[in-house]
């Protein structure tokens, strides 16, 4: 986490507690990254069902357009309890349909549902706490530091 004055860093510690160590999940992005390096335009939908792999068949986006992805923008699946998070892995261009294929990692965790809708700015995963420690300083200035590791919820 970023320094912070204790009113910041009381809210992220009772938040954390909360969690009661690993059983509590909570969503979570990139805040140095909340939107696509490339366009990211159009309304990017999965592309057929029965998807494994790693590789994501989408349609919906905006016409023959070059760089509509590019390698290490996030995308997004699903919501709430079934909210995954990937990494696009190549620069991603649509075709004249607007149809593209996305190689993401991690693996597609289970195939989504054709038409699911594809997130690609303010993306979020789903977030657990590797352990029930949380560790935090606090330093002459008042100004807090903290860490901890969370792991996604599968």
């Amino acid at each position: 986490m970023p320094p912070m004055k204790r009113a910041d860093a009381e809210q992220v510690i009772a938040f954390l507690l909360k969690m009661n160590g690993q059983y509590g999940t909570f969503l979570l992005g990139d805040k140095a990254n909340p939107s696509t390096r490339g366009v990211g335009t159009g309304t990017p939908l999965v592309n057929g069902a029965s998807q494994t792999g790693d590789e994501l068949i989408t349609d919906g986006w905006t016409i023959s357009t070059t760089g509509i992805l590019k390698a290490g923008d996030w995308i997004q699946l699903g919501s709430g309890s079934t909210t995954r998070l990937y990494k696009v892995l190549d620069d991603v261009n649509s075709d004249g349909s607007g149809n593209a294929t996305i190689n993401i990692f991690p693996n597609l965790r289970s195939s989504p549902d054709d038409d699911a809708v594809l997130t690609v700015s303010n993306t979020q995963g789903l977030w657990r706490l590797v352990s029930n420690e949380t560790e935090y300083s606090i330093d002459n200035m008042s100004i807090y530091g903290m860490t901890f590791a969370c792991a996604e919820a599968l």
